[in-house]
């Protein structure tokens, strides 16, 4: 009987390195992701393999890593797409320390070609966040950093990606345009400035702004938009340190641009800088100030003020006045013959070109300097008669004798119309003032010495003539406009001078349809005549629209 004898033998494990090695025999490149997934070991275990067998001669890795585009599922988060970095790994042949392979190279171990993945040079984070720490005091553009370091292959990506995460953080002030719902670059990149760890947390943050707003007004002299809103901002602040808020139509005006890119300009100013304020007046009218040079009492002062001025310039009986003015033209153009008007450009946006400003020797009524007249026109009967220049003045009201001796005290001392007489000062011959209202008082009369005369007989002597609504009424009527059409009715219904001249040419081509024409013109500017409703009722409070502070 035979005893056999038992051996136990014990198979070793092969070494993740042999496995890897294995894995590369059939000469094809394979990256590190792929290693790990025909291997089944872990990704630490064959990045350390992978590396070691590299150090030690046995493989080749490509000299410059590969990128591709993956797209990555994380849950409720959705579908992120990054750009990896990988490099492929083949076994090293005989005798050789280079080898090309589909295009890409590949090299044996060296320290040259470490990068921050193989965890042998520093990393281009760490890079950034170096160069951003050795500046603490001064705030870059994206761009400028990324220029800075692009000799150590730092791109804007890179930038932006890293100083994301650190913003997160805490370490570093992002600064870009911001609107309601997002932030985006200026022309020149994201501003970036390192967050002094050693201060205070807000009073750290407050250096950050500040930084980054003395780099924004250093940018201006190349960037136009950056050089409105610098402007913008000192129109604001110089306002309101007198008690006094800014108009869009006055930044506009100031600027000297048109509106988009005013209101651009605009809105980026009130995005950049938290202590310039928005306040909407009648939910109409945009005006601007500077919250820490106004007090609260200030404030309401200023906005009543403004309030006040709306309804008189904005208001039914200022838009009927200036309609009147363009009705009392339109007549005169159309009855007159050779009538030439007389234009004049103004500083003031909207002013009517044919409104003149005459220049005064002497304070009238008020006055000082300078006076405007509704119209000035001249007409030359023949080349043998002298002309005859006619000065308008408009009043939509009942006038009396204070209101014509007013108007002529004007055209006397006037550089323009008026004349030093032995008699004293007079206006000039061959100038006749034309007075149009849209009623004379019948009642008021003029005592001349022992004699009483009616208004319209002073006005006469002094070489004045009278217009009256009821005379433009009654051309309408002799055309074939019915009675419920008036020049009253025109000048209530238009929304401005221009749609005055466009109903009387309208009604004056058909005037059977008149009425209809004036119809349909009420309809369309009801809103219109709302908002001059609101105007007049008691003020509402405004709106007050800020800009949420930067964090």
């Amino acid at each position: 009987m035979f005893q056999v004898s038992k051996r136990i033998f014990l198979v070793r494990p092969a070494s993740s390195q042999n496995v890897i090695l294995g894995l590369l025999a059939d000469g094809k490149p394979k990256s590190h992701r792929e290693i790990v997934r025909a291997s089944g070991s872990s990704e630490p275990a064959v990045w350390q393999s992978l590396r070691r067998a590299w150090e030690r001669g046995l493989l080749l890795r490509t000299k410059k890593p590969l990128y591709e585009p993956e797209k990555l599922f994380k849950g409720r988060a959705g579908v992120r797409r990054n750009l990896r970095s990988y490099h492929l790994y083949v076994l090293k042949p005989k005798n050789m320390n280079r080898l090309e392979v589909g295009g890409n190279e590949y090299v044996s171990f060296s320290k040259r070609y470490l990068d921050a993945r193989g965890g042998g040079t520093k990393s281009k984070a760490a890079i950034i966040q170096e160069y951003l720490g050795e500046n603490p005091g001064r705030a870059f553009y994206s761009t400028q950093v990324a220029e800075a370091l692009k000799e150590k292959s730092v791109r804007i990506a890179d930038v932006m990606s890293n100083v994301r995460r650190w913003e997160k953080r805490g370490l570093v002030y992002v600064r870009g345009y911001r609107s309601n719902d997002r932030e985006t670059p200026f022309k020149e990149g994201y501003l970036l400035t390192w967050i002094d760890r050693g201060k205070q947390r807000d009073e750290a943050l407050q250096d950050a702004i500040e930084r980054t707003t003395v780099t924004l007004a250093k940018q201006s002299s190349t960037s136009p938009i950056i050089e409105r809103v610098q402007r913008i901002r000192d129109i604001i602040i110089e306002s309101s340190k007198l008690r006094d808020l800014v108009a869009f139509d006055f930044v506009q005006n100031k600027l000297e641009c048109s509106d988009a890119k005013a209101e651009e300009a605009v809105r980026r100013a009130l995005q950049l800088y938290t202590d310039l304020r928005e306040v909407k007046i009648f939910d109409a009218y945009r005006y601007f100030y500077h919250a820490p040079s106004l007090t609260e009492e200030d404030l309401k002062a200023a906005i009543g003020f403004k309030e006040n001025y709306i309804r008189v310039t904005k208001g039914r009986a200022n838009r009927v006045g200036h309609n009147w003015e363009a009705a009392v033209e339109w007549f005169v153009d159309k009855f007159t013959v050779g009538a030439a008007f007389r234009e004049q450009p103004h500083r003031t946006a909207g002013m009517d070109s044919r409104r003149i400003t005459l220049h005064l020797i002497k304070n009238v009524g008020g006055r000082r300097m300078n006076a405007e007249v509704d119209r000035v026109w001249t007409v030359t009967p023949g080349i043998f008669s002298p002309p005859t220049t006619y000065v308008l003045e408009c009043k939509w009201g009942i006038v009396r004798k204070s209101d014509v001796d007013d108007f002529l005290n004007v055209l006397r001392w006037s550089t323009d119309f008026g004349v030093d007489t032995p008699e004293g000062r007079q206006v000039r011959q061959g100038v006749t003032g034309v007075f149009a209202a849209s009623a004379f008082n019948p009642k008021e009369n003029v005592r001349l010495g022992d004699q009483t005369i009616s208004l319209a007989s002073y006005a006469s002597r002094l070489n004045t003539s009278l217009l009256k609504a009821t005379d433009f009424n009654e051309k309408l009527r002799e055309r074939g406009c019915k009675g419920g059409v008036s020049i009253q009715k025109v000048c209530q219904s238009a929304k401005a001078e221009g749609e005055v001249r466009e109903i009387l040419d309208a009604t004056w081509n058909r005037p059977d349809e008149a009425e209809k024409i004036l119809s349909d013109v009420h309809e369309r500017n009801e809103e219109l005549y709302h908002f001059e409703r609101i105007l007049e009722q008691e003020p509402k409070k405004p709106s007050l629209s800020t800009v949420p502070p930067e964090p």
